[in-house]
């Protein structure tokens, strides 16, 4: 069949995208408005304006976990890597789904019975204030550093690579659209999160729809149902889930380690012991709090055909002759985050301005999310801690709302002066957030999970698994460069990079860290019980863990759908 040209496009957008673009911005802000003018008292009660305290129902709870997560770093970060690796980059969507339940059965019940709001309170309460104000100085660093510095700068470039704005002002707008949401308090950003949620997955959809049409077409073939047969035709070795050895990808997916390994820390720490996560259920009752998290996992499933797929869908089209100079960077360097943005030109007026919308709503409100954990821990688990233990509430509130604006221009700041570095020439942004987070995770999720289930567990240990976990993580990183670590290869893991030094693919250095970790803590915890010090353990008892039928029902589904898919795309 003869080749079809390229398809040149300008990155623009028409007055009638800016119509639709305008609806939702009147919608998102109107509704927030009014939200926030309902109860008077969330100006004024810190645990209501950081918490939404009782206020969120199940659905509101699960869209805003949703919302508050997937955001450039899966649009822009994770269809990048979808072009470059394929579906197996859907490992984090749908493990994401089985941890879900699991935070849900054994972790948010513990956090409710023992009155826990926010992760720094739960170390003071569990270990000491010397592990709480370490971790909150931590997850503060972590959250403007990595997280809302890469989706400043990620998001940006989507909005830029389909407006053709300018990059810089595009961060600029973002961060101030996100500080007007976050300034409402959780009240806002939870309830504003299922409008945001609507568009995020409708543009989503539209956009896969578009694209899996296009691969048809371009065959000389109409539908989506033959766009997807095309796809894994056309691009079969971007269809299988586990990558063997040999698998150029497999640095970053490293085989059986996504079932069995890392994967798993990486997502159980995400989502069980992330005050930007857990916050949004922290303040409902168990049911509740259960039901929205269940409902976030079925979401979980539907992500990959809305991040991933149009990802594997460009890369077709990239083969094809499109998109050759639209992917380049400023460089001439192919820039896989890219992907997506180009994708969207292909858009017909009006349709393009839905997904400008979608792409704002998820990078909004995962900043507003991230901002407002930002000023939940500084204000309540350090500056009301250190600096003012008898604030009142107002002024509590005006404290976090300071620390949200100060965060913001923090990230904006390192998004302008590092963005490009640490994310662009040709780098996957998703994998970037996911390694640099994965310093501090497996010595985290160790305090947390022996702090829940194990009533021995020390401070000091807690402390070793603070500390000694993060530079476990820097050894690691930095060992090959002292190190010939050929003789793991034969396990898997270690691989050699372009350079030909063997590496140790960051999930399973992840779980080499846990493991030391939580080894570390039960031989400094027996030693300290042997010399009499006895800490004061959370309230944790069975009856706590169980669940009511329908819940029971929805995590079997959800558990059937992942064994379903990782069947059909081992």
């Amino acid at each position: 069949m003869e080749e079809q040209q390229p398809v040149d496009y300008v990155a623009s957008l028409k007055n009638i995208d800016y119509i639709v673009f305008l609806i939702y911005f009147v919608i998102v802000a109107g509704y927030g408005y009014w939200i926030y003018h309902r109860k008077k008292r969330q100006q004024t009660d810190s645990k209501d304006f950081f918490l939404a305290e009782g206020s969120l129902t199940w659905w509101a709870i699960g869209a805003s976990l949703i919302a508050s997560n997937i955001s450039a770093e899966q649009f822009i970060g994770m269809s990048g890597s979808g072009f470059k690796m394929g579906l197996a980059i859907a490992t984090y969507e749908w493990m994401a789904a089985a941890t879900l339940i699991i935070v849900a059965v054994f972790f948010i019940p513990v956090y409710l019975k023992n009155k826990i709001y926010t992760m720094p309170q739960f170390l003071n309460e569990r270990y000491n204030s010397t592990v709480a104000m370490i971790m909150a100085v931590f997850w503060l660093l972590l959250y403007i550093v990595v997280n809302l510095m890469s989706i400043l700068y990620l998001g940006a470039i989507a909005i830029s690579g389909i407006s053709g704005l300018n990059i810089y002002f595009c961060i600029l707008l973002l961060a101030i659209f996100s500080i007007v949401i976050t300034l409402g308090g959780m009240k806002v950003i939870g309830f504003t999160d299922v409008i945001q949620v609507f568009f995020l997955v409708l543009g989503g959809l539209m956009a896969t729809y578009i694209a899996l049409n296009l691969v048809a077409e371009k065959s000389g073939q109409t539908g989506v149902l033959n766009g997807f047969s095309l796809l894994t035709s056309q691009a079969g070795d971007h269809f299988h889930m586990i990558f063997k050895r040999d698998n150029p990808n497999y640095m970053d997916l490293p085989g059986l380690t996504v079932l069995i390994g890392g994967m798993w820390i990486t997502n159980l720490n995400y989502w069980g012991c992330n005050q930007y996560i857990t916050q949004r259920a922290l303040g409902a009752d168990l049911k509740t709090a259960r039901s929205g998290i269940l409902f976030a996992a079925f979401l979980k499933l539907l992500m990959p055909v809305i991040v991933v797929l149009p990802g594997i869908a460009a890369y077709v089209l990239h083969q094809k002759g499109m998109f050759q100079t639209e992917m380049l960077d400023s460089k001439g360097i192919l820039d896989v985050n890219k992907a997506y943005p180009s994708l969207l030109n292909l858009l017909p007026d009006g349709m393009k301005g839905v997904a400008f919308a979608a792409l704002t709503a998820a990078i909004v409100a995962s900043l507003a999310g991230k901002a407002n954990s930002i000023g939940t821990i500084f204000t309540l688990d350090i500056y009301n801690k250190a600096f003012d233990k008898n604030a009142s509430e107002k002024k509590l509130v005006n404290i976090g709302k300071l620390a949200v604006i100060i965060s913001m221009f923090l990230a904006v700041v390192l998004s302008l002066l590092i963005g490009e570095k640490l994310m662009g020439e040709g780098k996957q942004g998703f994998q970037y957030i996911q390694e640099y987070t994965g310093f501090v995770s497996p010595g985290i999720f160790a305090m947390f999970l022996l702090g829940f289930f194990w009533k021995k567990t020390t401070s000091n240990a807690a402390l070793f698994a603070t500390i000694g976990g993060f530079a476990l993580s820097v050894f690691f990183k930095f060992l090959p460069q002292f190190m010939d670590l050929s003789f793991l290869s034969g396990m898997g893991f270690a691989i050699p990079n372009a350079e030909g030094i063997y590496e140790i693919p960051f999930l399973d250095r992840m779980g080499f860290v846990f493991l030391i970790s939580v080894l570390g803590m039960i031989i400094i915890t027996k030693y300290e019980n042997s010399k009499g010090i006895q800490p004061k353990g959370l309230e944790v008892d069975s009856s706590m863990f169980r669940t009511n039928t329908s819940f029971t029902v929805g995590a079997v589904l959800v558990c059937g759908i992942l064994v379903a898919l990782y069947t059909m795309f081992w």
